[in-house]
């Protein structure tokens, strides 16, 4: 007997120490059923990012605590060798749960899109101040550049929610596509000066906020006409800066056997 998307999706939690996986509403099954069948879906991809697990509490209270230790960031990018790195040093002290992470964003990816393989990841903690503004953008695949849209999985711990681009591009008016523009080169526009702007489109609901705790789906890759691309923008922290941790791990997709 062939095992339903949701039924594989009800049999994780047992298998998962991190993270609980959420429970979907009808609107967001057909969301998932639609990118089960074809990640490549651009109608979905405009409902996306989407919540698909959160954080235990304990793991939660453990890795800011984590983070908190450090003034500055830490930044890891993940390759063959980052075990041995790890091994080499002192230690790092959020590879415990980057680990498990893996395991478990992994294990979510092979029930909601079967296709997905890890492609590259990089995780980053500390104190973030961004002495430089950092735009709005998306995720690409420079080292598969005929690659289209492609699942990456993100979180973020306790504060700098991430912020993102709702709904679909193609349908913003001329004056909301150059407000995004003042974001994407941090450069003044007819709108206004870009902190101005971002506040404005916070305001009106064009830039939404990725909740923090949370592990979201959504779209990475180069874009194609069958593919609509996340575009995130850093939350911006108060003067001083604020601890976090930041995990993004995104895949590619295989072709169907």
């Amino acid at each position: 007997m062939t095992t339903s998307l949701r039924e594989a999706w009800a049999a994780l939690p047992s298998r998962l120490r991190l993270l609980e996986p959420v429970t979907f509403s009808d609107a967001e099954w057909s969301l998932l059923e639609r990118l089960h069948e074809s990640f490549n879906d651009r109608e979905a991809h405009t409902r996306l990012p989407l919540a698909i697990a959160r954080f235990r509490d304990a793991a939660v209270r453990e890795i800011f605590e984590r983070a908190r230790q450090f003034d500055d960031v830490v930044t890891v990018n993940i390759d063959e060798r980052w075990e041995e790195r790890v091994a080499a040093s002192a230690g790092d002290a959020m590879a415990p749960w980057v680990r498990l992470y893996n395991e478990e964003v992994d294990a979510m990816m092979d029930v909601l899109v079967p296709p997905a393989r890890y492609r590259k990841e990089h995780y980053a903690y500390g104190r973030f101040v961004f002495p430089e503004p950092h735009g709005l953008h998306t995720d690409h695949s420079l080292e598969d550049p005929a690659a289209g849209g492609e699942p990456i999985c993100i979180a973020r711990i306790e504060t700098l929610g991430t912020h993102y681009v709702d709904g679909d591009y193609r349908t913003q008016d001329p004056e909301t596509q150059s407000m995004l523009t003042a974001l994407r080169y941090w450069i003044e526009v007819p709108e206004g000066q870009p902190e101005d702007v971002f506040a404005e489109l916070l305001k009106r609901g064009t830039l939404k906020t990725i909740p923090v705790n949370h592990v979201m789906l959504m779209v990475a890759g180069n874009g194609a006409e069958n593919a609509q691309v996340t575009q995130h923008v850093s939350a911006r922290p108060p003067e001083g800066g604020l601890h976090s941790a930041f995990f993004q791990r995104q895949y590619r997709l295989v072709p169907a056997r």
